[in-house]
């Protein structure tokens, strides 16, 4: 948790119908000792009114740039310097262009330039927007001048697309908000695998798994906003990272090892999300493999190195998180490989339902150690990561 001291939180609403969230997600920072003070756009007042916000956060809401009685009391360059914390939520295609080129034409333009606080931004728009080049462009723009985007989310969308563009859940968007202010895991190196393996058969064939990475990268996300050094070890995966997160990618289990054994002499923390191929070739065919010949046709498997295992018993004085996807008794597994592996946590999900887990963007799962159980029901990836960080730093004391 944050200190005593109150901060002071600006919440900038855009045009979006995702502007109904906005209402919760004030409620949340006043009850957790934020003083929220709200800036909205001429488009926003389509989807929601000042007065509820002004209800809600008990002070005036902020519209026009040239407003002479606000000007009089807190006007732009004021509320600028007011806030520690800005955030745009939701955060329009728009805003986000208008961001991206500096105008300072209207109220919330003007305070984003006059302020040094720190920002956050939550967008909210149709699919093809958010994925339109010019919008990535100017993300990637704005994430290199220092504001944090989170989101948006997956998920059903006013047009009726469901796909990535709607705003993250206000929870979310709280706790990586406080996430990013508490630091706790700040000066501790983590190590993250990701994502599945490839064991070659041929140069045209592979055994590999239905894992997305998207568990794993959210891990290596939510350990950045908690002021961890990370390396992000992963397996082939269609996803992006931040760039000060140290990205590995590799192939095979052997690799990911070599790479993830190299790291872990100075390394507090390894987080093993990586679904590695439990079994690999014993010999890999330097040609491609033809349907008529019937010698090759059957393939001698033998077992991969299991990383986690055989890290943790190298390295008694880290912690180590591991990850297990189950098909059944769930519970009964995650207990086994938690003492047979010599971990301190291990993270166990019911891969055989189709709404969590492989290629989802959801999950649910348990944690177990030596000696408790906690359940965290289901949520997105991202704020799972969170809640696993923070489970994690509460195991902090440990690592000094």
């Amino acid at each position: 948790m944050l200190d005593d001291k109150k901060l002071n939180l600006l919440l900038c609403i855009t045009g979006s119908i995702a502007a109904y969230k906005s209402v919760d997600l004030a409620r949340l920072f006043i009850k957790n000792n934020f003083d929220v003070r709200v800036v909205m756009t001429e488009a926003s007042k389509e989807f929601i009114t000042p007065l509820t916000l002004q209800a809600i956060s008990g002070h005036q809401v902020h519209e026009n740039l040239l407003d002479t009685e606000a000007e009089r009391a807190m006007g732009h360059i004021e509320l600028a310097k007011w806030a520690d914390l800005i955030v745009i939520a939701p955060c329009s295609a728009e805003t986000i262009s208008r961001l991206a080129q500096g105008r300072a034409d209207d109220l919330l333009g003007a305070i984003i330039l006059a302020s040094e606080a720190q920002k956050f931004i939550a967008p909210a728009m149709n699919m093809n927007m958010w994925s339109n080049q010019t919008t990535q462009q100017n993300v990637e723009y704005l994430s290199s001048i220092g504001m944090d985007f989170i989101g948006p989310s997956k998920g059903e969308q006013a047009c009726g697309d469901n796909c990535y563009g709607r705003m993250s859940e206000p929870v979310e968007i709280y706790e990586t908000i406080i996430l990013t202010q508490n630091k706790p895991l700040a000066g501790k190196k983590i190590i993250v695998t990701a994502g599945p393996t490839r064991e070659q058969i041929d140069p045209v064939r592979f055994i590999s798994n239905n894992s997305s990475g998207k568990m794993g990268f959210a891990m290596a996300e939510a350990a950045l906003r908690s002021g961890a050094e990370v390396i992000l070890i992963t397996g082939p995966v269609s996803l992006s990272c931040s760039p000060k997160i140290k990205r590995l990618d590799v192939q095979t289990a052997d690799e990911m090892y070599r790479e993830a054994q190299s790291s872990m002499s100075d390394a507090d923390i390894f987080i093993g999300c990586a679904a590695v191929a439990d079994f690999k070739p014993a010999h890999e065919n330097i040609q491609k493999i033809k349907k008529t010949d019937k010698d090759r046709l059957n393939i001698q498997l033998q077992k991969n190195i299991d990383i986690i295992s055989s890290l943790a018993r190298e390295y008694t004085d880290k912690r180590f998180m591991g990850f297990c996807a189950e098909t059944e008794s769930v519970e009964e597994h995650a207990k086994s490989k938690l003492i047979k592996k010599g971990l301190d946590f291990i993270v166990a999900n019911d891969v055989s339902k189709s709404d969590i887990g492989f290629d989802s963007d959801y999950n649910e799962v348990s944690v177990f150690t030596d000696n408790s159980h906690q359940f965290f029901q289901k949520a997105s990836k991202s704020l799972l990561a969170i809640q696993l960080v923070n489970l994690l730093s509460q195991d902090n004391q440990s690592l000094h």
